[in-house]
């Protein structure tokens, strides 16, 4: 009797071990976490969130969900806390209450992408399929409510951390005013919006000391008279190149154009289409980084994230450097003085020329991808496939980076020496990323 109660007893722990381990093969599956951010940038794309204002949904998502595998895994990983100085330390995990940290991370990084911005509520769905997902994998209850219990604790951490970034004083603070000088950035055709975010410089940033701590020289001089002065050959070079664009060269600019909102003008019809904008376009490289090098659930989380801040910080940056120099775009120049024809590749986004986001924020990435997975990672990116574009491959995220910048060029919305200097602005901040977050132990 007592040998047959023990092997019941011992069906019933391989059985419940099996369970055990089938949930976690779901909970701890990196590709969860690639297909989770990739929910809330379909979201991003859905909602036309700005580039500037979907850097900030990544960044607060990502780092709540590196905040709760840190706090799971403290011998491999560091909290970000106070490596980001004004970050204080996330809740820790209560003693004695078993917690699986992947599906809690995937929580925080849910309810923060629902909610740093508007609308709330948009990946609700997909939490609740999450959610059942883990339980028909046999995710006991207990495990399941402390997950989810330590999951909301960290994330309403870095929610109210997050509303201190000055973005809700940035909502009213005043419009840009147009100033009608040669030089000076004025609205562009089809849509003529008003400059978009002019003071996203002022929001806090998180490895910079501020928005200004990585200067950009002062553009070439606006001078349209004399045909040697450096802007009037950086203007004939925007218009020589795009009257003359190989099928390569259009296909770049194509790929990358990363309009996250494109007005569309055909006859005395508009429409507007959408594609995903920068920083999702490199949070999708991220993932692909993170599946071709097999990396674990921590190390994707933790590349995504140092991706992310390198993103977001470069985006306040390079709007710093845009406003101050407020620089007028090739379009506005050649229409006006050399061909009122002329229309670029891509369309002209509304905020001022130099420096080339693309390329900042671009190099950004680039160099926290490159420290990652390597400077030798060659790669095919298929990110707008969906929006009808076909693949482009690389050798490296360096080589990506460079050509998104040279891109804004054969797209004619850049001038090259934008998209130069942006380039060296955004290794400098990749860098300092990289230099100033440890987050992994080694």
């Amino acid at each position: 009797m007592n040998r047959f109660l023990f092997l019941i007893a011992g069906v019933i722990l391989i059985f419940a071990s099996c369970k055990k381990a089938d949930y976690q093969k779901v909970t701890h599956d990196p590709e969860l976490y690639r297909v989770t951010v990739k929910k809330l940038n379909d979201i991003v794309l859905e909602n036309n969130f700005p580039p500037v204002i979907a850097s900030r949904n990544y960044v607060y998502a990502n780092i709540a969900a590196y905040e709760v595998i840190a706090a799971g895994d403290p011998q491999h990983y560091r909290s970000l806390a106070r490596q980001i100085k004004h970050l204080p330390p996330a809740p820790q995990p209560e003693k004695g209450k078993q917690i699986d940290f992947q599906f809690a991370s995937l929580l925080s990084f849910c309810f923060v992408g629902n909610a740093v911005t508007f609308p709330e509520g948009s990946m609700s769905l997909y939490v609740d399929e999450l959610k059942q997902k883990v339980k028909d994998a046999g995710m006991p209850s207990d495990v399941f409510e402390n997950s989810v219990a330590y999951s909301d604790s960290v994330a309403k951490h870095i929610m109210k951390w997050s509303k201190k970034d000055n973005y809700a004083q940035t909502r009213s603070a005043s419009k840009y005013t147009v100033t009608r000088q040669d030089g000076r950035w004025i609205p562009t055709p089809p849509m003529y919006a008003q400059a978009l975010e002019p003071h996203w410089g002022e929001i806090r940033t998180m490895v910079l000391d501020s928005a200004s701590q990585i200067p950009a020289p002062e553009p070439p001089p606006y001078n349209m008279t004399d045909k040697n002065s450096p802007f009037y050959k950086a203007v004939m070079e925007v218009k020589t190149l795009c009257d003359s664009l190989t099928v390569d060269q259009k296909h770049m600019a194509d790929f990358w154009d990363d309009n996250a909102f494109k007005m569309n003008v055909v006859g005395h019809a508009m429409y507007a289409t959408k594609k995903f904008g920068p920083a999702g376009h490199w949070m999708n490289i991220a993932g692909i980084g993170s599946k071709l090098k097999n990396a674990d659930f921590g190390t994707t989380v933790a590349a995504y994230t140092q991706s992310s801040i390198a993103l977001f910080d470069a985006f306040i940056n390079c709007w710093y450097v845009k406003f101050k120099a407020n620089s007028v775009r090739p379009e506005t120049v050649i229409t006006k003085l050399i061909d009122p024809d002329w229309r670029p590749r891509i369309q002209t986004p509304p905020f001022p020329e130099y420096i080339s986001g693309h390329a900042v924020i671009s190099a950004a990435a680039a160099e926290v991808l490159t420290h990652a997975f390597g400077d030798s990672l060659a790669y095919t990116d298929a990110s707008e496939s969906e929006f009808g574009i076909p693949t482009r491959s690389f050798t490296s995220f360096r080589a990506a980076a460079q050509e998104a910048s040279m891109s804004r060029v054969y797209g004619g919305i850049h001038y090259k020496h934008a998209c130069v200097i942006g380039n060296i602005s955004g290794r400098k901040i990749g860098d300092m990323v990289v230099e100033k977050l440890k987050l992994k132990i080694k």
